[in-house]
């Protein structure tokens, strides 16, 4: 009995005892054991990309994370505060709006993951309306920047909430189907997308509303930021 491949199990224990990286640990322990088995590394990495892509447990969604995080690191924000600072009609309220209507088309379409909290908001949309506020209106204070991202995560939300159930082959319209079967009620999912339309136009007008009138707001909120500081103590 050959028990050289036991060696991976002593350096999984060695890699989590010097609090290495658990994915490089586990990657390390592959190749470890593969090798003392006999196993050629090529084969053992063909091996390993074979097996996660017939399984696919992992989204893509979650592999481009870390390239998100590694972007943001050499300056993705800042570029894009940049890049939307050198364009005068270029206001916070509009870029939300704009990103708005792009969420809820998309999601309508069924491509529910070109957005996103993670993807999207944090590394783009947001530093791009930060970058818009600052200026139109100079250094701003932590209340105008944290209001700019709320209102950037709220435009997501919106924007793929009622977006997503106007595409038919979704799993909220599936849902949906299958509640009022239970009812009683045999809807086809082509009507539920459709009576789906008009909500999703209604929560974009008045979402819509609130986004045109947010530059207003800042500027208000901003003035009594500086009102604040100049006061004397």
């Amino acid at each position: 009995m050959n028990y050289w491949p036991l060696l991976g199990i002593a350096a999984l224990v060695a890699g989590f005892a010097l609090r290495a990286n658990p994915l490089i640990v586990i990657l390390v322990c592959a190749l470890v054991t593969g090798v003392a088995a006999g196993i050629a590394p090529l084969h053992l990495i063909a091996a390993l990309g074979h097996a996660f892509n017939q399984s696919r447990y992992v989204s893509i969604v979650w592999l481009i994370l870390p390239v998100i995080g590694l972007l943001e690191r050499e300056g993705l924000q800042e570029r894009a505060r940049i890049l939307v600072g050198r364009i005068k009609a270029a206001t916070a309220g509009r870029i939300i709006l704009i990103y708005l209507a792009l969420r809820q088309i998309t999601a309508a379409l069924g491509l529910t993951s070109l957005g996103g909290p993670a993807q999207m908001v944090r590394p783009l949309v947001a530093p791009m309306a930060e970058g818009a506020a600052e200026s139109r209106l100079g250094p701003i204070p932590d209340e105008v920047r944290y209001t700019v991202r709320a209102y950037a995560a709220s435009a997501d939300n919106v924007g793929a909430f009622f977006g997503e159930d106007i595409f038919i082959a979704i799993a909220s319209i599936l849902l949906i189907k299958a509640f009022l079967a239970q009812s009683g009620f045999d809807i086809p999912p082509f009507k539920l997308s459709m009576w789906a339309i008009p909500t999703a136009l209604l929560a974009f007008a008045i979402h819509g509303v609130r986004l045109w009138r947010l530059d207003a707001r800042l500027e208000r909120m901003a003035q009594r930021g500086r009102v604040a500081r100049e006061r004397p103590p």
